[in-house]
């Protein structure tokens, strides 16, 4: 696997500063997405931290159940007694066995408990294990939206330092025709050798940048491949995102109050600490459970199982907590001050999140005019470099300045690159904050992963009993349930 993927790694450098030829098929974004759902490393290990996490509440409705064990124990004894012999004064003159006395005994027995009523305890830790599903699932939720922001970011910079390699190479292409031409006009002494040395170092410079383009290009294209599982091809043009996108800050800020995993995930667990409060309240609740044992019991050697004795047992025990030194109040103050910090909790993810989407939202208007600020440079740096070079033809402008105008206009084309790919890294934080940045919303045709199929699963599994849920329903009477919130559906990409 190592070797493998260092390979692939190596393929990446490689094909970046050779400039490999690339594929007839171009790879779209949503082919990335795709691939990098159903295989990045970070999302599997957070699905299957998810599904062992749906075992709690297995775990916890086990104590509605019956437990049932079994005992088998044999016995040797022997006992032997001493007899102290004494000489005329008293004195112990010799120690001898008077008699030896052997014997055996086995046992064999089933007991069986069946909890009628646990005072709430079992409710409040299902209820609990339910909000920790919960839990778990949004920050599954924001572990995908990490994951495709990533992939979604190792696409744009691959597009963005492939073109600024293209504009270096171009760039390194005309400084070496004007560094020919300044040649010919200083051997026909219509220039000095200063301006042939200009066109020198400005050329040298353009090579060094080319070189750093290349191992750009070479570091994202490794970022890909770590990120979706493998090298970029041709990479066709990014989808606009505007059908996810909100009108305005003040909707994304509606829409990031109900979907985003934060916000959700800080409320459920302010649900499972609550629940856990009502759990060290019913610490004081008496408790009420059924118990029956089946037992025999006999000598062990010879093994005459007839002759054994057989003990039937069945009691219901009422357990009522009367003193425990203090230990349940404590637990109980304890669990409230941990209810209040997850309450607040809540109204810090709300602040947390609400701020990193303002500060997108921001990030997305600037990038827009940053677009069309470009946009305007790169038409009018274009224009100023061919008049500049169709002026030092009739000798108004000088070779300096021939440079300059090409410099400047490369800078306005590398400006502009980046600006299409900040805004749309910006978009992209923006849906991340809101919660709609998932893989269905952006690729239709992937299969969605859904968390509640393989909880579903476990909802009747190995070790339910029908009884368990008259049980459950009378023990949860005074336990506060756990509320799943609805979602909002997000409008899906074309």
């Amino acid at each position: 696997m190592f070797n493998s993927r260092r390979g692939a790694l190596l393929a990446a450098v490689c094909s970046a500063g050779l400039a490999c030829a690339a594929p007839a098929a171009a790879e779209t974004l949503a082919e990335a997405i795709a691939l990098a759902y159903d295989s990045n490393p970070t999302l599997q290990a957070q699905r299957a931290t998810q599904r062992a996490l749906d075992e709690s509440y297995v775990q916890a409705r086990s104590g509605y159940r019956p437990t049932l064990s079994a005992s088998v124990s044999g016995t040797y004894e022997e006992l032997r007694t001493p007899v102290i012999d004494r000489d005329n004064n008293g004195v112990p003159d010799n120690i001898t066995t008077a008699g030896i006395r052997e014997g055996n005994a086995g046992s064999a027995g089933f007991n069986l408990t069946q909890p009628l009523y646990t005072g709430g305890r079992v409710a409040a830790a299902t209820s609990a294990a339910h909000a920790d599903i919960l839990t778990g699932r949004e920050n599954l939720r924001r572990v995908e939206a990490q994951v495709l922001a990533n992939v979604i970011t190792a696409y744009v910079d691959n597009r963005r330092d492939i073109e600024a390699l293209r504009i270096r190479q171009e760039n390194v292409r005309v400084l070496n025709r004007q560094l020919d031409e300044s040649k010919a006009r200083f051997d026909v002494g219509e220039i000095t050798r200063t301006d042939v040395a200009q066109s020198e170092a400005r050329l040298a410079a353009a090579q060094a940048q080319l070189s750093q383009a290349q191992a750009q290009l070479a570091i994202s294209r490794a970022n890909y491949a770590a990120v979706v599982g493998q090298n970029p091809g041709d990479l066709a043009p990014e989808p606009s995102l505007a059908t996810l996108l909100p009108a305005d800050v003040a909707q994304a800020f509606d829409v990031a109050e109900t979907t985003s995993p934060q916000i959700r995930g800080a409320e459920y667990t302010e649900q499972a600490s609550r629940a856990r409060l009502a759990g060290a309240r019913a610490e004081r609740m008496p408790s009420l459970a059924l118990r029956g044992s089946l037992g025999w019991n006999g000598q062990a050697d010879p093994l005459e199982t007839e002759e054994y004795a057989r003990n039937i047992q069945g009691s219901a025990v009422l357990t009522i907590p009367l003193f425990t030194g203090g230990l349940t109040n404590s637990r109980v103050r304890a669990q409230i001050e941990r209810n209040n910090a997850d309450r607040i909790g809540v109204e810090t993810a709300r602040r947390t999140v609400l701020q990193g989407l303002t500060q997108s939202w921001s990030q997305l208007i600037a990038a827009r005019a940053n677009i069309g600020s470009t946009d305007e440079q790169v038409r009018a740096a274009r224009i100023a470099a061919e008049g500049t070079r169709q002026e030092q033809q009739v000798g108004l402008r000088t070779t300096l300045d021939v440079l300059n105008a090409e410099q400047e206009l490369r800078g306005a084309e590398l400006a502009q690159v980046s600006a299409r790919r900040d805004e749309y890294v910006a978009a992209t934080n923006v849906l991340a904050q809101m919660g709609r940045l998932e893989a269905p919303n952006l690729t239709p045709a992937v299969t969605r992963y859904d968390p509640k199929n393989n909880f579903s699963k476990l909802r009747f599994t190995w070790g339910w009993v029908p009884w368990e849920e008259p049980i459950a329903i009378v023990d949860g009477v005074l336990t506060p349930k756990t509320v799943e919130k609805p979602t909002e559906a997000a409008p899906v990409a074309p």
